[in-house]
């Protein structure tokens, strides 16, 4: 006569274990875990934006100078960045555009390459691990590229920072 006492049942090799793997908990504190980088990177941001909306980059000694910009005196594609976080801190994107039209159209592009990743995270789903699309990656370095060139050239002041 056998009973069984709840207890787990037996297989060869030992207890069974859950399907979703050794030790692992869908929700909870795994969860939490999964989601420490992503709020990392959104910490990191906020605080980076919020220390550039507060010392303004626009007064002289408080950030140091490009050092492409120092040594040729050309611009090189981030040049006016940080005046251009501090502007869209304080509400005036038009300035913004201005002084770096190439990184203020990047920022939707970081926005959604970090809720993708935060969504795989979230539902524990892998992240990318390959690299993207060549041409994807070439037409980038090629709008860099290009806006580096137009910026410094005489027709191309209106990019300048």
């Amino acid at each position: 006569m056998t009973h069984d006492h709840g207890s787990a049942r037996l297989r060869p090799g030992g207890p069974s274990r859950p399907a979703s793997g050794p030790g692992r908990r869908r929700g909870g504190r795994g969860a939490a875990a999964r989601l420490l980088a992503p709020a990392g990177v959104l910490v990191l941001a906020v605080s980076v934006v919020s220390y550039v909306a507060v010392v303004d980059p626009n007064q002289h000694g408080h950030y140091p100078t490009c050092p492409f910009l120092a040594l040729t005196g050309l611009q090189c594609p981030g040049c006016g960045s940080l005046r251009m976080i501090h502007a869209l801190a304080h509400g005036r994107p038009r300035e913004a555009l201005g002084l770096n039209v190439f990184a203020v159209s990047m920022l939707p592009v970081l926005a959604f390459f970090w809720v993708r990743w935060t969504a795989a995270r979230a539902r524990d789903r892998p992240t990318r691990t390959k690299p993207g699309d060549p041409r994807l990656i070439w037409a980038l370095f090629t709008g860099i590229v290009l806006f580096w060139l137009l910026r410094n050239l005489p027709f191309g002041s209106g990019l300048a920072a």
